[in-house]
């Protein structure tokens, strides 16, 4: 028998009013694991009045007392790894072994990040050469609509739960419906911890003219954040701005790895292979677009295509299985349009595009390699978010910089190369938030996190989250 997933609102897990709900689908086996209420326009405003009220108190709570559940959450969460990872895994399709080393410890580490930072946040002062002081108070916003997506669930989720909590803000979640499942966890574990009833709130639901569009519209939320598409992102910023909401998205990527001839091959082929495949390929940050210097170039497409051969596709619950099942069929069947219309136009598969064999059901695909595909191509410029990357040669320099920034996104990128100065250099010229060098996916939350162009709006990690969910008021003293 399946579970029921309920909303969550003032401290109370409850149904909708309409009783409508919806089918939790596991994308390994395609079976129904729980059934979720469905909230509309009715649930949304009672989670955002219970916000509205709790804010009162938990806004005045000392920053202290605020990071003392925040660690309490994280003890909790830590203490429940193993049920939380499978949840994880059986909501995702990713594998199992990820979800407990990297999902849910991100998850706690999350709320102990924020709650250590938000104890020492201070602001800034500046005397007028005697005749005045000014200084700045921090204050927390109001009521934050979060909006999490299906990827990486938990991992993501905390990111702006912990950082709005410890601000001061409350807040009501609308978690995605295809992975509602650790969202409900977290809600019950915030309870557990000793949060007030009201300073979080679950609403489960859809998107357009469902939940997550009324979250939006409320008059009552002061503040959005939404990881999620570019799309959908601008359809957030178009229903916020009749009443000038602040936003904060994290949007789609379309990122250049670009890897010089003098690269570490051995390194660089083993971190490729995550940067390209990790999380079914399920990441904004996964390099799509690998780009290969000429004289490096067979060789390097010889030795990716064979250690992708390698990669175990299949249950997530194997502790030999890397890549898992896509999200949905809807998901699955986009991808593969991704691969059919590029070998339409031209393009060459090395390896993969396929379901693997032996696996009739669940939304699976072999890791998929792409050549002779040209700049233009869809599959080059558009987002597929699978585990489908492709591979072009470059001669200069100049040329590669020009291919990686000729993209309306500007999420991330990735450079290979044993030359110090032309790292620094390429670096520097690429339009993206987040640039690694001989290496991936390495983060110190301090440092600012999001994208350029259509691959975002603003910042988050360290003083750069706070910045967001906190409002700044100079106070102005006349000596």
């Amino acid at each position: 028998m399946p579970q029921e997933l309920l909303h969550f609102i003032d401290g109370k897990f409850v149904p909708s009013e309409d009783g409508r709900m919806f089918d939790n689908i596991n994308p390994a086996t395609e079976e129904v694991i729980a059934r979720v209420a469905e909230g509309g326009r009715r649930e949304i405003d009672q989670a955002v009045q219970a916000a509205r009220r709790a804010f009162r108190t938990w806004s005045r709570t000392p920053a202290q007392e605020r990071a003392k559940i925040l660690n309490r959450i994280a003890e909790i969460i830590e203490s429940r790894v193993e049920e939380l990872a499978l949840l994880e895994t059986q909501d995702t399709g990713k594998p199992l072994w990820l979800t407990k080393s990297l999902d849910i410890p991100r998850a706690a580490y999350n709320f102990r990040f924020f709650a250590d930072f938000v104890k020492g946040l201070g602001t800034e002062c500046f005397e007028m050469e005697g005749v005045a002081l000014n200084y700045a108070l921090r204050r927390p916003v109001g009521v934050a609509g979060l909006i999490s997506p299906w990827n990486l669930p938990l991992f993501l989720l905390t990111w702006k739960v912990a950082p709005c909590l410890a601000a001061g803000n409350t807040c009501v979640i609308k978690p995605a419906e295809l992975t509602p499942t650790t969202a409900t966890k977290l809600a019950e574990i915030c309870q557990e911890a000793g949060l007030p009833d009201g300073v979080l709130n679950l609403v489960h639901g859809f998107g357009p003219d469902a939940a997550g569009q009324f979250l939006v519209e409320h008059p009552d939320v002061n503040l959005i954040s939404l990881t999620g598409e570019t799309t959908t992102g601008k359809a957030v910023m178009a229903a916020a701005a009749p009443t000038l909401k602040r936003l904060s998205f994290e949007l789609g990527g379309k990122n250049p790895n670009i890897i010089f001839a003098d690269a570490d091959l051995d390194d660089c082929i083993e971190t490729t292979i995550r940067s390209s495949f990790i999380n079914q390929g399920e990441v904004c940050l996964c390099g799509s677009r690998i780009y290969v210097e000429r004289p490096l170039y067979e060789t390097f497409v010889e030795r990716f295509v064979e250690r992708t051969r390698q990669l175990k596709v299949g249950d997530p619950l194997q502790p030999d299985t890397y890549v898992g099942a896509l999200i949905s069929q809807e998901h699955l069947e986009r991808v593969e349009g991704f691969i059919r219309r590029a070998v339409e136009q031209g393009a060459r598969i090395l390896t993969g595009g396929r379901r693997p064999e032996g696996l009739e059901r669940g939304y699976f695909l072999e890791p998929t390699i792409i050549v002779d595909v040209d700049h233009g191509c869809e599959i080059v410029r558009q987002e597929v978010f699978g585990p489908v990357v492709t591979i072009q040669p470059f001669d200069t320099e100049e040329e590669v910089i020009y291919h990686a920034n000729d993209t309306h996104y500007g999420l991330a990128a990735t450079i290979w190369t044993s030359n110090l100065k032309r790292a620094h250099r390429v670096a520097g010229e690429l339009e993206a938030g987040v640039v690694w060098i001989n290496t991936w996916f390495l983060r110190d939350l301090r440092t600012p996190f999001g994208g350029m162009k259509q691959s975002g709006i603003g910042r988050e990690g360290g003083v750069h989250s706070f910045e967001f969910f906190t409002e700044l008021k100079n106070v102005c003293v006349k000596l």
